[in-house]
């Protein structure tokens, strides 16, 4: 295992939990929403808007390939990176894939504020994710591990995803010192 990609619906914690997993395994932590970010020079909810989801879904695609190439990272991918089916074959190459799962309303708490959601920019946003999860749930099954990340702390979610890895043989010595 060179990676561990974190994949799920937004606000399921894959930047915070991702940091502070990377920290844990001494590994370096890559998000590809802001590697995008810094790529195209604009946010994501602007790029959304100037050039739609298409052209985002292109610019992910090729963050994905040049993350997968990466060792002993800890990468942090948007929520839609499961919907094409290139950028999972890429990252299954060189990651184990977890998906972070977290109950809607828990969602939407934790994203309620953040104007950078432009999925979630409409009157009822618990009922989009509500559809969008339905939608993707098929495609986050692509995933080695599953953890749920609803009324949990960050320590708490790394440290279940650290005794996952050890159990399967495959947390460094580095996670054995994790104090969260």
């Amino acid at each position: 295992m060179n990676n561990i990609a974190l994949i799920g619906f937004m606000g399921t914690g894959k930047t915070s939990v991702g940091i502070s997993l990377a920290e844990g395994l001494g590994w370096d932590f890559v998000d590809t929403d802001k590697m995008i970010e810094k790529k195209t020079g604009i946010a994501i909810a602007e790029i959304f808007h100037k050039y739609g989801e298409q052209y985002f879904r292109k610019e992910e695609s090729e963050i994905v390939q040049t993350v997968s190439w990466l060792k002993q990272s800890v990468i942090a991918t948007g929520g839609g990176v499961v919907l094409n089916e290139d950028n999972i074959s890429c990252l299954k190459k060189w990651a184990l894939i977890i998906c972070l799962r977290a109950k809607p309303e828990d969602i939407l708490d934790r994203v309620r504020c953040d104007k950078s959601r432009p999925l979630l920019a409409v009157d009822d946003p618990l009922k989009i994710i509500n559809n969008l999860l339905k939608k993707r749930e098929p495609y986050y099954q692509c995933a080695d591990l599953y953890i749920d990340t609803s009324e949990k702390h960050v320590e708490n979610i790394v440290a279940e995803i650290l005794w996952q890895l050890e159990k399967r043989g495959m947390a460094n010595a580095a996670s054995s010192n994790y104090k969260g």
